[in-house]
């Protein structure tokens, strides 16, 4: 009898089930749009250009070693990663109360937020601070807080299923009846899974609320120039929260604008009252990186750093970026295109209206299951489709598809 014959089998994580039965299904028309990653028109994962180029610049720098880094990681890296979503004249980092952890992908600098924030703040190792997550959200979300100790994890009103758009009245009501110091996570763009993003307006409006209320700003930002082309316009929210005096912090991730998944880099930028908080805050997060990992990678960190901290490599970078978000707003444009063209029932311009990798739909569960067991097309039970398993080649069977689901399942 083992030790371990008391352990519950898990549940598989979704996104990674829908793949391997992906993998696993032997028609010709199978066409995956779960996985969470770029692809290139022929359906493949894409190196980016200036990766390539700097892979090569690292492997012949002789005097790169294998030591370790800093715990809090390469200090390049570090800055240039708070300063491309800052923006370089941000007034934090001239004030000198910016700070950043690396971190193990953008999931490693929500939980070193999570850790940080359930020790330190609202009070010494306070779990019942309230912690909202947007409906929907990304799944990770919910289980980095819960994980990291907070008791009360809640959702906040988002998305209008009716309207296929944001519920800015109900986001704003539980801005304005949830606890003082409340912790809210925000998607910086490209919000995840259903691309809806709030205007600047309304983002003036939450940020409003939230400086009244005294409500605690942490900024995912996983699609930085992912999602409009542009580094500043897909930064714009953080850095205007930032600009109004917010204390907070802002989880990066580099695994899609950069297309480094598997290097698993990403940064934790905290933004500091002061200085002298900034140094403290600092000092306990190297405390929380030491019993995590303690002591991050080098090769994203300096696959990244070496990007950003060059001007021309930089503006190579930005134009590989461009190209990926290009893609995505092209597909988005020929399928709503196409579903109006065959007269899908319902309205379809959120496609469109709709921004970042991920497009929300709209389809019931039940259209859902049609489409993966019926067409062999692979999504999200969520409705949740990556715009980036659109091809030329596959438009309009997919297109067809979801005009019969749509049509004939109810």
């Amino acid at each position: 009898m083992s030790v371990f014959s008391e352990v519950p089998q898990a549940a598989p994580v979704a996104v990674f089930k829908l793949n391997q039965d992906f993998n696993s299904d032997k028609s010709p028309k199978k066409v995956n749009l779960g996985v969470g990653a770029y692809r290139t028109e022929e359906c493949q994962p894409w190196i980016l250009p200036v990766v390539k180029k700097v892979e090569k610049i690292i492997v012949q720098n002789d005097k790169l070693n294998h030591e370790y880094l800093p715990i809090l990681g390469l200090p390049e890296f570090r800055s240039a990663a708070s300063k491309i979503a800052l923006g370089d004249n941000s007034p934090a980092i001239q004030e000198n109360r910016v700070g950043a952890v690396q971190c193990l992908g953008g999931t490693g600098a929500l939980k070193m937020g999570a850790e940080f924030l359930r020790r330190f703040y609202n009070g010494q190792n306070n779990t019942k601070t309230p912690v909202y997550v947007s409906a929907p959200t990304w799944e990770n979300h919910n289980g980095v807080f819960i994980n990291a100790g907070f008791e009360d994890v809640r959702p906040y009103k988002y998305w209008d299923a009716e309207k296929r758009g944001l519920d800015l009245a109900g986001f704003l009501g539980d801005l304005e009846s949830c606890p003082e110091r409340s912790i809210f996570l925000l998607h910086a763009c490209a919000h995840n899974p259903t691309g809806t993003d709030p205007t600047q307006e309304q983002w003036r409006k939450i940020a409003e609320i939230m400086m009244k209320r005294k409500l605690f700003v942490f900024f995912d930002s996983a699609y930085q120039g992912f999602a409009s082309g542009s580094l500043e316009k897909d930064a714009w929210a953080v850095r205007y929260f930032v600009s109004l005096g917010f204390e907070m912090f802002c989880a990066q991730s580099f695994s899609k604008n950069f297309g480094l998944y598997n290097e698993r880099i990403g940064n934790l930028t905290i933004v500091a009252h002061d200085a002298d908080n900034l140094k403290r805050i600092l000092s306990q997060m190297e405390r929380i990186v030491r019993i995590t990992w303690s002591n991050p990678p080098s090769q994203g960190a300096r696959i990244v750093a070496t990007t950003l901290n060059s001007p021309e490599l930089f503006t190579e970078w930005k134009g590989n970026v461009k190209t990926m978000a290009d893609r995505v707003l092209l597909m988005r444009a020929q399928l709503r295109a196409k579903l109006q063209a065959l007269g899908t029932p319902g309205t379809w311009n959120h496609i469109t209206d709709q921004i970042g990798m991920f497009s929300f739909t709209g389809l019931t569960p039940k259209q859902v299951e049609y489409m993966v067991k019926e067409k062999h097309v692979y999504m999200m039970a969520s409705g949740r489709i990556n715009m980036c398993g659109l091809t030329s080649k596959n438009i309009d069977y997919v297109a067809e598809s979801i005009h019969e689901a749509v049509a004939n399942v109810h």
